[in-house]
């Protein structure tokens, strides 16, 4: 979620400690199939491709730098684990935990400066001093609750929690770091601890999901709880039953599930994580989920997360803020602690200990769910000391100055772990700053993401339509923001997401037609706004897509122009559902112009997935018209005719085209089934004109439309 940066803040100066060794050695084997046997070459020097880039000739130590800070925390990692996977499973040592030879249940927590720990809950009806854990190593502390003594009263369904006497002389009841599952009381609305354990594991089946592996990254992103119709939480159920059919009709290939990981406060979004290994009770059980996930994978759909490792709530009852009575386990103690525009505590990543929770945690999510991703929220905080809260980013200071080494060390680990546990994961970064290489393979010099989010393009369609009217627009500013990317670095293109959908911001279908949208979408009801809303609607996502990147995402809803806002329940809305919900049956309604953009978002995703339009990098230009504000491109083969003008219909418009033939229209936005004038015949077939040595294609070039032309023949 891309948070506020409004308010320049200034650059930590505070240089990062060096790491300290690991102080939980123990941890459970992986049952992971995948193997890490010369993961990265051992050379003094490494030949890193990313230092082909000339423009990087300044930063090349630097390029270097980053690569060996990496592997000297692996090779580190690798001296106390017998791999690094080993590593990253101490949720299968700290937190609860089945023993099936010792029968009972372990209970472990890393809590180096904490002064005494209990366990309590209704197996021994919360009584704070009955059952101490016992201090181990490295800063450990366990219980272990044999069946013999417990088998009746600490079962799956329990409650429990643990008291923790902090190092500040604190006495505080908490909720274990390592908890996968965290419930709360709908009268109390306190949180509390729940062993899960049902009798029959989950079944994922035998057959592994294969994704597609030539179709381009088409993103739904969704939330569960707002998903549904209803005035209320959404489940994970519901969200089978009634929303994935929906994504699966309009033909997008990847799921992005939004605000997973246990939040106390609904309205964050789930940004301020309290329980890191708990999926939301809110929206049902572990196994519901997991059934989900398995759905969306029977019908050949990603189901990526979105993962906040780049900040943790400040609650002590349900996080694990000051967990041991200090302000320095999980996060950087003082003001460096602290996020000044999230409200929220900052990880320390260079204490071995952290990143081992944070590697656990994408390791638990990947291995446990079967997720085939993450989208790692906020990147650009964690790299910089200043957050990103800056005028603007140098290409001189990307590496050094205000750069948060820990956290770019902390990013390669995590996108080296998705590989090794699951090599078709995607790691995709929310960064707004460029870092160069964030994209790039670890052994050429770079972060390791497989994507990065296009997150300047909808600031701009913002802008434009804030600022301009069509008339101003132009086509060479058009082009070259959406271009604006080097080859190597794979972007996500979206004009909105649920940023542009919260209280505060707008959509692009209300900005282009705000308050007509509540009176005249009905079919029969005339009206020149709505008429221009539809047809810009329908054309900025057809020029995102076409030249914003290699992936394409869309929010739920946005695709066909959802009319209202998200605004969460809180105080003042009166704790009110009312946008907290999503209308489907808006363009469901054929009486209604909802369904003209859903069904030319359909075609639309038809169209890039069977032509393979992402694939090419660029487009071709053919013709910049600023007159007439017309772009006509070459991509995938086929021709874009994007005519901008606000009135200017051109008869016998002609432009250059490559090759000679015969072309016809294979989507056309102006069409009526798409709520156009049907201004040109789609049956029409163009031939090529000989001019002067090249060819050309005469076509009836109308205003706000976009439209496809295949050659079909010689």
């Amino acid at each position: 979620m891309a948070k506020s940066t409004d308010k320049k803040t200034t650059a930590a100066k505070t240089k990062t400690t060096a790491a300290k060794k690991t102080s939980t050695k123990k941890t459970a084997k992986t049952d992971s199939n995948a193997t890490q046997k010369n993961l990265f070459p051992q050379d003094d020097e490494p030949q890193l491709a990313l230092l082909n880039d000339p423009w990087l000739d300044p930063v090349k130590d630097d390029v270097i730098a980053r690569y060996k800070r990496f592997k000297n925390k692996l090779k580190e990692i690798e001296s106390y684990y017998k791999t690094f996977v080993d590593f990253a499973g101490q949720y299968k040592y700290l937190g609860l935990n089945y023993d099936e030879k010792a029968k009972g249940w372990w209970y472990r927590e890393w809590a180096p400066a904490a002064q005494a720990l209990y366990l309590e809950g209704d197996f021994n009806n919360w009584n704070k001093s009955a059952n101490p854990l016992k201090k181990v190593d490295n800063g450990n502390w366990e219980i272990f609750l044999d069946d013999k003594t417990y088998s009746k009263t600490f079962v799956h369904g329990s409650l429990y929690k643990v008291i923790v006497h902090g190092a500040d002389g604190s006495i505080i009841e908490r909720l274990p770091a390592y908890t996968t599952r965290a419930v709360q009381d709908d009268n109390t609305k306190i949180f509390s601890a729940q062993v899960w354990k049902p009798e029959k594991p989950f079944d994922w089946g035998k057959k592994k999901f294969q994704p597609g592996k030539n179709e381009p990254l088409l993103i739904y992103e969704t939330h569960i709880g707002m998903a549904q119709e209803k005035e209320g939480v959404g489940t994970y159920q519901e969200f089978i039953d009634n929303v994935l059919p929906k994504i699966k009709k309009a033909g997008y290939n990847t799921i992005q599930i939004m605000a997973i990981a246990e939040h106390p406060y609904y309205g964050s979004f789930g940004y301020h994580v309290s329980n890191f290994f708990a999926p939301s009770s809110r929206f049902g059980t572990p196994e519901e989920l997991k059934k989900l996930i398995k759905t969306a994978h029977d019908q050949g759909m990603r189901v990526i997360m979105d993962i906040v490792h780049s900040h943790t709530v400040k609650n002590t009852t349900e996080g694990i803020n000051r967990f041991d009575g200090t302000d320095s386990q999980y996060t950087h103690p003082g003001g460096r602690g602290d996020h000044p525009q999230w409200d929220s505590k900052l990880f320390n990543y260079g204490k071995n200990e952290v990143i081992q929770f944070l590697l656990s945690n994408i390791r638990y999510w990947l291995e446990e769910f079967k997720f085939d991703g993450f989208r790692f929220d906020g990147v650009t905080s964690m790299l910089y000391f200043h957050h990103g809260n800056i005028d603007s980013f140098d290409q001189w200071k990307y590496f050094r100055e205000g750069v948060e080494y820990d956290a770019v060390t902390y990013l390669q680990l995590a996108t080296t772990l998705m590989k090794i546990v699951n090599p078709d994961s995607i790691a995709i970064a929310e960064d707004v700053s460029g870092m160069p290489g964030l994209t790039s393979k670890i052994e050429d010099g770079g972060i390791g993401f497989d994507y990065r989010l296009g997150m300047g393009i909808p600031d701009f369609w913002i802008k434009i339509l804030k600022e301009q009217s069509d008339e101003q627009w132009d086509v060479y500013q058009l082009w070259h923001v959406l271009n604006d990317r080097l080859p190597f670095v794979k972007t996500v293109a979206y004009c909105e997401s649920h940023d542009q959908a919260l209280v505060g911001d707008k959509t692009i279908a209300f900005r282009l037609m705000d308050k007509d949208m509540y009176f005249d979408m009905s079919i029969d009801r005339p009206n020149m706004i709505i008429d221009r809303g539809i047809a810009l609607h329908k054309m900025i996502r057809m020029f995102t897509i076409i030249n914003g990147g290699q992936a394409y995402m869309n929010f739920m809803g946005n695709e066909f122009g959802h009319p209202e806002w998200i605004d969460f329940p809180r105080e003042g809305n009166g704790w009110s559902y009312q946008h907290a919900c999503r209308q489907w049956s808006l363009m469901e309604k054929e009486y209604l112009k909802y369904h003209f953009l859903s069904d030319f978002d359909r075609d639309m995703i038809t169209l890039v997935k069977e032509n393979n339009i992402m694939q090419d990098l660029y487009g071709r230009q053919l013709n910049m018209d600023t007159t007439n504000k017309t772009i006509v491109e070459m991509k995938g083969g086929l021709i874009f005719v994007f005519n901008f003008h606000p009135t200017n219909c051109i008869p016998n418009y002609e432009f250059y085209i490559p090759e000679s033939g015969v072309y016809k229209i294979i989507l056309n936005s102006d069409d009526s089934k798409y709520g156009g004038f049907g201004r040109v015949d789609n049956n029409t077939e163009f031939f090529s004109i000989e001019r002067d040595g090249h060819y050309n294609l005469s076509i009836y070039n109308v205003n706000r439309s976009v439209l496809v032309l295949k050659k079909v023949r010689d």
